[in-house]
C-alpha cells in the first residue's frame, strides 16, 4: 500500500484547500500503464473514502487530456518581457542556491532538460528564487503563484478545472517534494469559488495579500 493526498478546494474562509491522505494499491513499474493503474487505484479509494467522484489527476501520466496539458511540464506562460516557457522551466531556472543561480538559460530548455540540469544538484542549498527581478523566499509560495498565473493565461484549462471536486498528482511524494501541481490547481479553483480575481495576481505583493501564508499549505515544513 502507498499513500497520496487528494487536494479539495475549500469554501471555508479560514483556508483554501483541504487535504486528505489516501491509502491505495501501488502498481510498481516505470511504464505509463503502471502509473495509470496506480492512478485508477488511488481515485477509486478516494471515492470510497470521501464520496468524491469527479477527480482529476494532474501529471504527464494522467488519463485525462486536460490533466496532461495542465502538468507543469506542459503548461506554459509568457512573462511580462515576452519570455515563453513552461511552468517547470521557469521554476527550475529561477532557483537560487548558496553556490549559484538563478540559471535563467533553463527558461529556453524543455521541462525535462531543465529539471535534470546538473547545476541544480551541484550548487549547494536552495535559498530562494529570483524571477524577472523579483525575489521569492522558500516560504513565499512562488510555485503556486507561477502555476496560477499560467492558468490565467490558459483560460480553457482553468475553466475545465472548475468541474472537478478534487485533484491528485501520482508523482508527488510528500516526503521529498517541495511543491505540488495538484495543490496549486485546487488553490486556483478555491480562489475562483471565493471570487478572487486571478487577473490581479501578477505581482508578488498582491498575491501575498490575497493569499495569506497562514491559509496555505507549506510543503517545506513537512520535509523537516
Amino acid at each position: 500500500m502507498s499513500k497520496r493526498p487528494v487536494f479539495i478546494p475549500s469554501e471555508d474562509t479560514s483556508n483554501f484547500v483541504d487535504e486528505i491522505e489516501i491509502d491505495f494499491t501501488w502498481h510498481s513499474g516505470f511504464s505509463i500503464s503502471q502509473k495509470q493503474k496506480s492512478i485508477e487505484s488511488l481515485h477509486k479509494e478516494i471515492t470510497n473514502k470521501t464520496g468524491l467522484k469527479s477527480i482529476l489527476e494532474i501529471s504527464t501520466k494522467s488519463l485525462d487530456l486536460v490533466g496532461v496539458n495542465a502538468s507543469a511540464f506542459n503548461l506554459c506562460l509568457t512573462s511580462k518581457d515576452g519570455t515563453f516557457a513552461s511552468v517547470e522551466s521557469f521554476y527550475q531556472g529561477s532557483k537560487v542556491f548558496q553556490g549559484g543561480g538563478p540559471y535563467t538559460d533553463l527558461y529556453k530548455k524543455n521541462s525535462y532538460d531543465a529539471k535534470k540540469d546538473e547545476r541544480l544538484k551541484n550548487s549547494g542549498e536552495l535559498t530562494g528564487f529570483l524571477f524577472k527581478g523579483t525575489q521569492w523566499g522558500l516560504n513565499d509560495f512562488f510555485y503556486d503563484w507561477l502555476y496560477m498565473n499560467a492558468l490565467q493565461q490558459n483560460i480553457e484549462i482553468g475553466e475545465k478545472f472548475k468541474k472537478y471536486d478534487g485533484f491528485t498528482d501520482i508523482e508527488f511524494n510528500p516526503k521529498k517534494s517541495y511543491n505540488c501541481q495538484a495543490y496549486s490547481a485546487a488553490l486556483f479553483v478555491s480562489a475562483s469559488m471565493k471570487g478572487i480575481n486571478i487577473d490581479e495576481l501578477k505581482s508578488k505583493q498582491v498575491f501575498q495579500k490575497l493569499f495569506p501564508a497562514k491559509k496555505l499549505k507549506n510543503f517545506q515544513l513537512d520535509l523537516f
